[in-house]
C-alpha cells in the first residue's frame, strides 16, 4: 500500500530511496562523526544511544526522523558527510527542522558538489508509518510518498 504525505520542501529535489528510521531525535556528531573522521566510504551510525538506527548504513538512504539533537558542530557534521560524499540522500523530518540541521543541509547545498535533499513538517502519522526498508519517493514540492 502506498501512503502520501505533505511536507515543507528546505532543500527540493526528486529522488527515490530506501528509508532508515529513527523515532528518536538524531545526533548528528555522534552518528556521522566517526565515519567522516576516518574517511569511510560510507556512513555506518555509530550512536550507540540511538538503538533505531545503531550499525546502520546511512549512505545514500532517506533518513527518517523527527529532529536532529546534540552538538552545536551537526551543521557542520552534516557538511563534512556531504563534502565526502557519504551522507544520506535526504533527510525526512516529522517536526520542523532545527537551525542546525538546517543550515548543515544549506551549507553542503551551496558548497558541495552533493546534495541533501531535506523536507520537514512531515507530522507524527508519516513518522509513525514509515518502516525501514520501505521505498520513497520525494518530489521537489515536498510531497513523500512511502510504499
Amino acid at each position: 500500500m502506498q501512503k502520501e504525505f505533505k511536507g515543507r520542501p528546505v532543500i527540493a529535489g526528486d529522488i527515490k530511496g530506501e528509508a532508515v528510521v529513527s523515532r528518536q531525535g538524531v545526533n548528528t556528531l555522534a552518528t556521522f562523526q566517526k565515519s567522516a573522521l576516518k574517511k569511510k566510504k560510507e556512513v555506518i551510525c555509530s550512536d550507540q544511544n540511538n538503538s533505531d538506527i545503531y550499525n546502520k548504513l546511512l549512505t545514500g538512504k532517506i533518513l527518517c526522523l523527527p529532529k536532529t539533537i546534540g552538538s552545536t558542530t551537526g551543521g557542520m557534521v552534516l557538511h563534512t558527510v556531504s563534502a565526502l560524499g557519504i551522507a544520506p540522500a535526504a533527510m525526512l523530518f516529522s517536526e520542523s527542522i532545527d537551525s542546525l540541521a538546517a543550515a548543515g543541509v544549506i551549507l553542503a547545498d551551496v558548497w558541495t558538489d552533493s546534495t541533501i535533499v531535506a523536507v520537514d513538517r512531515l507530522g507524527d502519522e508519516f513518522l509513525n508509518y514509515v518502516q525501514d526498508g520501505m521505498q520513497i519517493t520525494v518530489a521537489a514540492d515536498g510531497t513523500v510518498t512511502v510504499e
